[in-house]
């Protein structure tokens, strides 16, 4: 049942992902979430942010962000970076995770999620057939809603640790 929620990959950062490997496996879109994710909650696009998306734009990625947050909040991060976006976007409802993959050109397969939150950004992606990437968050200091969603992430982390170390065990 914990399933539902297990990410494809647990990473550190989303500044840490391969995404020249995953490139050359045929990937050729990418969603991300913005707050936590690829910058503390409201800030601007940093150098990290706009080198990491300058990077993805010259390797032939097609980019857009997915957000929970209102549209200035979008728009303010979006601003150094040019990417589309979709603010307002009711994750884990799956309809502008395809609303993405719509604008982006791409499909389930050729698509990956990079977000911090499994019950909103994993789930959500996961319900839509994406691929998706699970990153530690970026800071400790959140709203408070998020932070008690922490605590049942907590458990499905666990469980997802449990079940890939029992899987290397057994190859």
């Amino acid at each position: 049942m914990l399933q539902t929620f297990y990410p494809n990959e647990y990473l550190d950062s989303a500044y840490r992902i391969d995404f020249d490997q995953l490139y050359r496996q045929g990937y050729r879109g990418v969603i991300f979430d913005i707050d936590n994710t690829l910058v503390m909650h409201g800030a601007p696009a940093d150098a990290n942010a706009r080198a990491l998306f300058s990077h993805l734009k010259q390797t032939g990625w097609r980019c857009c962000l997915l957000s929970n947050n209102k549209e200035p909040r979008v728009k303010l991060f979006n601003r150094q970076i040019h990417a589309d976006y979709i603010f307002n976007a009711h994750k884990p409802r799956t309809a502008n995770y395809k609303k993405a993959m719509e604008r982006m050109g791409t499909d389930t397969h050729s698509t990956l999620f990079v977000g911090d939150q499994i019950f909103t950004d994993i789930w959500g992606a996961n319900r839509a057939g994406i691929h998706t990437i699970l990153v530690k968050p970026i800071s400790p200091k959140e709203e408070i809603q998020i932070i008690l969603k922490r605590i049942p992430e907590k458990i499905v982390l666990h469980f997802y640790k449990k079940r890939n170390a029992n899987r290397q065990e057994v190859t």
